[in-house]
């Protein structure tokens, strides 16, 4: 996938909304032996579960209505509605292809969920002008977050616990040693109300990604009003293009466990009404739970991108309770409210890098957090680098720590795990982002910005006018690769 070396960094990171007119020439692994539906299967058993080479039942329903069934033919769905019940997994060897414009409708009741195992294969490539729809069955006007489960790949790529069990899936493992492994191809997708709470306060993200390898292709996906993360990434390599993660419940891209890839031209944008009781970000990264120095390192480069913080979609926005509440899409299903947080939060041994990106409208623009791990060393020895990123509008622009709502030194820790601050120094997070290549902190009124033709629902000004600032205000450096 090659990087695309423009000069203009946040009308590269606007495209998601603008690409959906766009046609581009990836390559993704073979989706050969495509059969044709029937009623007909072939019924076993894997690992005690219900299985068939047939996933469609009663016509238009995927799954046979068991809380789990496997599926492990090869077959292609015809552009269509259909109703998903279950968790259905496409098993080790398996293949479903679906055909642009197609709607698949989670139920609610069933949990229903795509589950793409080790050696399974998930081909949902639609078009800018029939996109495939993963989306609520509930009626239109009553659908919230967390209406069904959500859409989990997972792959044998590395992963730097070596396997581990996916968040979501109640009996799949991700993780290999195998980096262009191949776990199909996502295009021109939408995936909304999805992140079931499959247990008190943990849901399945809208996109999940275990150990995906760099031969599955995605792009031009949009994850909006998930319950948990809109993207989240556990250890892989797989590449991705135009991504717009839209209202979410927690974060809007999580990595963790190693991920690697590179991601190019993203968008999010907060509903202020919507934030986790964990404090939501835009990004989130750690290397793992602990902070260890297990390998591979989450790595990540991410590129051209926009996030609209809550500060920029209310006006009257407060960072408390009394205006958190879920507004009119609260599942009031169990899911915790909290607080935002940051735009960036990177912690416990990340080394997650962004370039040429703006972020605007958050409490907090950069969290570099030192309580587990060596984030902030490795920040200090080059191992990481946030470069040509603005921040804009926000309350401060650093903090060193997690619910740290000042820009105040963190020297270390107590024994209660609270944070020892020094009020006489501002943060290393700030004094760092300040000191990074191309780096501004400003007023989101001094960027000259307009609304975009491309989505009038988004009343942000999100595009660069004649004269803006940003219009030429990309750097490359350090970028040595193509992706």
């Amino acid at each position: 996938m090659e990087m695309k070396k423009i000069h203009n960094f946040i009308s590269g990171a606007f495209v998601p909304l603008a690409a959906l007119t766009l046609t581009l020439g990836f390559t993704a692994c073979s989706d050969d032996d495509k059969d044709n539906i029937t009623e007909e299967r072939h019924w076993t058993k894997d690992g005690g579960l219900n299985a068939a080479d047939n996933l469609l039942f009663d016509g238009n329903v995927i799954g046979n209505g068991d809380d789990e069934f496997v599926f492990t033919g090869k077959q292609t769905l015809p552009k269509g509605t259909y109703t998903l019940k279950g968790f259905v997994y496409i098993a080790d060897g398996a293949e479903l292809t679906i055909e642009p414009g197609t709607i698949i409708k989670g139920d609610k009741q069933t949990k229903g969920t795509i589950i793409v195992e080790r050696g399974g294969k998930l081909f949902a490539q639609g078009t800018s002008t029939q996109p495939i729809v993963f989306t609520s069955a509930q009626p239109a006007g009553n659908r919230r977050p967390g209406d069904w489960g959500g859409v989990i790949l997972c792959g044998r790529a590395p992963h730097n616990a070596g396997e581990a069990q996916i968040e979501g899936g109640p009996r799949t493992k991700h993780g290999g040693d195998q980096p262009e492994d191949c776990s199909g191809a996502l295009s021109y997708v939408r995936i909304e109300f999805a992140g079931y709470p499959y247990e008190t306060d943990k849901e399945i993200n809208g996109l999940t990604l275990g150990s995906v390898g760099s031969g599955t292709q995605l792009d031009h996906i949009q994850v909006s009003y998930s319950n948990d993360d809109s993207f989240e990434w556990f250890g892989g390599n797989v590449n991705a293009k135009y991504l717009v993660a839209y209202k979410g419940w927690d974060d809007d891209f999580d990595t963790d466990n190693g991920f690697s890839g590179n991601v190019q031209f993203a968008l999010s944008v907060r509903d202020a009404r919507i934030a986790d009781k964990s404090q939501s970000n835009g990004f989130e990264s750690d290397n793992d739970a602990s902070g260890s120095s297990a390998s591979p390192r989450t790595a990540c480069t991410f590129s051209n991108v926009t996030f609209i913080g809550p500060k920029l979609t209310a006006d009257d926005f407060l960072n408390d309770a009394s205006y958190i509440n879920g507004g009119s899409v609260n599942p009031n299903n169990g899911s915790g409210l909290g607080k935002f947080q940051a735009a960036m939060h990177i912690r416990r041994g990340s080394r997650l890098n962004c370039i040429n990106s703006l972020a605007a409208g958050w409490p907090i623009g950069v969290i570099y957090d030192g309580e587990k791990g060596d984030t902030q060393t490795a920040a200090q020895n080059g191992q990481l680098s946030l470069n040509h990123v603005w921040l804009a509008d926000m309350d401060i622009t650093g903090s060193d720590a997690n619910k740290l709502y000042s820009d105040v030194f963190v020297s270390g820790y107590d024994a209660d795990k609270a944070p020892i601050t020094d009020a006489t120094q501002t943060s290393f997070s700030s004094r760092f982002f300040l000191a990074g290549a191309g780096n501004q902190a400003l007023s989101f009124s001094s960027l000259s910005l307009q609304p975009s033709t491309y989505a009038p629902s988004l009343t942000t000004p999100v595009v660069p006018a004649v004269g803006s600032p940003l219009i030429g205000a990309a750097g490359w450096d350090g970028i040595t690769a193509d992706y």
